[in-house]
C-alpha cells in the first residue's frame, strides 16, 4: 500500500543526488541515507515482521494516530515465535514460546488488558526441573505464568481484531528497501509493495542482515550484525497413550519441565494438558526443545532440512526424552504423529540492553526481544517503546533528527541464562534460577 501522498516529491531528500542510478550506486556502498524534507502530514510506517514486537509497535502507532502496514512472512498466521501448529482439533502444539511471566509494570498493565479480553489466562499446571534419570523438582506457583487461551499464536491473531489504522500483508517477504525521493520504497522480489515515510525492522537473523546490507542504513546494519543467535530444534510428538512419568511427578502430572543433564533436550511440555486440561480425550501432544549446543551441532538450512537429518534429530530427541524421564532406551512408544523444526535464529545470546534502536536521518528503527533480553515481555516492551519513539519523531516533523537518535552505538553484553529464553522471577524451590526458557519472544 502506498503512503498517503502518492505523488513523488520533486526534490531529492538524499544528500548525494536525485538520480535513481546514483541512489542505487551509493546505497550499495552503505552511504548513510539522509532524509531532509518534512514528514508527511499523514505519515505511514512500514513494519517488517509480524511477531509480538512488530504488532505492538503497530498498535502503539495506532494509539498515537499513525497508520502502519505490517509485512509478515507467516503462511499460517502472525506471531513469529508465538507459533502454534494445529494438526486437527485434538492435536495442537505450541512449537515456540510456551508461556510467559510478568515483571515490568507496563507489561503487567498490558497483560491485565489481555486477560480481561480473554486473550490470555494464567496457567495452573505444574512445571519444574527434570534431571536426567527422572528426578523431578516442582517449582513454586509464583510468579504467575500466562498462556494464550487457544495456543500462543491466537494472542497475535487477537491483538489486531479491533485495529483501524493497521494493514497486514502476508505472506510477504520484503527483499528490498530503497530510499528514493524522500520515501522508503519496499519490494518483494521485484514487486512494488508501497512507499512509506519510515520503516521498522521487527525481525532479525540472516534475512534482516541481508535486507539491511544495501539499504543505506550502515549504523543500523552494524548493530544488527553484532547480534548473535542460537539454534534450537523443536520436536512435536503426539502419543496415543500418556507418557510414563517419574514416580515423583505421577501424583500430579507435570505440564512442563526444564531438562538438566541431557544433551539433546532442554525442555518438554505437555500441550494437551496445558491447553485442554482434562477436557481432551485425544492424543497426548508434547513439545520438546533441544539444547543450543545440540542445535548448533546439527544445524542445516532450515528452509530445506534433509530427510536423513530430520529423522536422526527426531530419534536422538526421543532418546533424550527417555533419558530425562528415567526410561529404558527404546521403551517409549512410537508417536502417532511427529515433526521436527529447526529454529535457526532461535534466541539471542547477547544484547545491548536498550528498548529500541532508531536512526532519525534514515527514518528507520529496530525493535525485538533481543534488545532487552529473550522473552515475550522484552519483545512487547521493545515494540511499545519504538512505536512511541517513532510517533514522537514523526509528529516533530522530522526537523530535529539529533534529538531522536537512539541505540546506534551501544555496546552489546552477553545474555546470561539457559538455552531457551527468559522467565523473570521463575525459580525452583532449590533457588536455582531458570529464568530462560522460551523459544522466542
Amino acid at each position: 500500500m502506498d503512503g498517503p501522498n502518492n505523488k513523488k516529491k520533486k526534490n531529492s531528500n538524499r544528500k548525494y543526488g536525485s538520480s535513481r542510478k546514483s541512489v542505487l550506486k551509493k546505497t550499495l556502498k552503505q552511504e548513510q541515507v539522509t532524509f531532509t524534507a518534512p514528514v508527511s502530514d499523514d505519515p505511514v510506517v512500514a513494519i517488517i515482521g509480524g511477531g509480538i514486537s512488530g504488532l505492538l509497535c503497530a498498535l502503539q502507532l495506532q494509539i498515537r494516530g499513525i497508520r502502519s502496514t505490517v509485512f509478515d512472512t507467516g503462511i499460517h498466521g502472525l506471531g513469529g515465535r508465538l507459533g502454534t501448529r494445529t494438526v486437527d482439533p485434538s492435536m495442537v502444539f505450541d512449537h515456540a514460546a510456551q508461556f510467559f511471566t510478568v515483571s515490568n509494570p507496563v507489561f503487567a498493565d498490558l497483560v491485565d488488558q489481555w486477560s480481561h479480553k480473554g486473550f490470555v489466562c494464567q496457567s495452573e499446571g505444574v512445571i519444574g526441573e527434570l534431571e536426567a534419570g527422572g528426578h523431578f523438582n516442582p517449582f513454586p506457583s509464583s510468579p504467575p505464568r500466562y498462556i494464550a487461551v487457544n495456543g500462543m499464536r491466537s494472542l497475535a491473531d487477537s491483538l489486531l481484531l479491533q485495529s483501524s489504522l493497521i494493514e497486514v500483508v502476508r505472506p510477504c517477504w520484503i527483499s528490498s528497501l530503497e530510499p528514493y525521493n524522500g520515501m522508503w520504497h519496499l519490494s518483494e522480489n521485484g514487486k512494488h509493495r508501497g512507499q512509506f515515510d519510515a520503516i521498522v525492522i521487527a525481525h532479525n537473523g540472516k534475512c534482516a542482515n541481508r535486507l539491511l546490507s544495501s539499504s543505506g542504513l550502515p549504523l543500523i546494519a552494524k548493530q544488527m550484525k553484532r547480534l548473535e543467535l542460537s539454534s534450537i530444534w523443536a520436536l512435536l510428538a503426539a502419543f496415543e497413550d500418556p507418557i510414563p512419568l517419574p514416580a515423583e511427578a505421577a501424583a500430579v502430572p507435570f505440564e512442563g519441565a526444564f531438562v538438566k543433564g541431557v544433551e539433546s533436550v532442554s525442555w518438554i511440555g505437555n500441550n494437551t494438558q496445558k491447553l485442554f486440561n482434562s477436557q481432551n480425550t485425544g492424543p497426548h501432544c508434547w513439545t520438546v526443545f533441544s539444547t543450543a549446543s545440540f542445535g548448533k551441532r546439527n544445524k542445516v538450512p532450515q528452509e530445506n532440512i534433509p530427510t536423513s537429518t530430520a529423522e536422526k534429530v527426531k530419534e536422538l530427541m526421543l532418546t533424550g526424552v527417555e533419558n530425562a524421564l528415567g526410561l529404558s532406551t527404546g521403551s517409549l512408544k512410537r508417536p502417532l504423529y511427529s515433526r521436527v523444526q529447526l529454529w535457526g535464529a532461535a534466541l539471542p545470546t547477547n544484547t545491548p540492553g536498550i528498548p529500541c534502536i532508531f536512526d532519525p536521518l534514515g527514518r528507520a528503527g529496530i525493535c525485538g526481544d533481543w534488545l532487552l533480553g529473550s522473552n515475550i515481555e522484552a519483545a512487547a516492551l521493545s515494540g511499545i517503546s519504538l512505536g512511541n519513539h517513532t510517533a514522537d519523531y514523526l509528529k516533530s516533523g522530522g526537523s530535529r533528527p539529533d534529538e531522536f537518535s537512539v541505540g546506534l552505538h551501544d555496546e552489546f553484553q552477553p545474555l546470561q541464562g539457559h538455552d531457551i529464553g527468559q522467565f523473570p522471577g521463575l525459580e525452583s524451590s532449590k533457588d536455582i534460577s531458570v529464568a530462560r526458557i522460551q523459544v522466542g519472544a
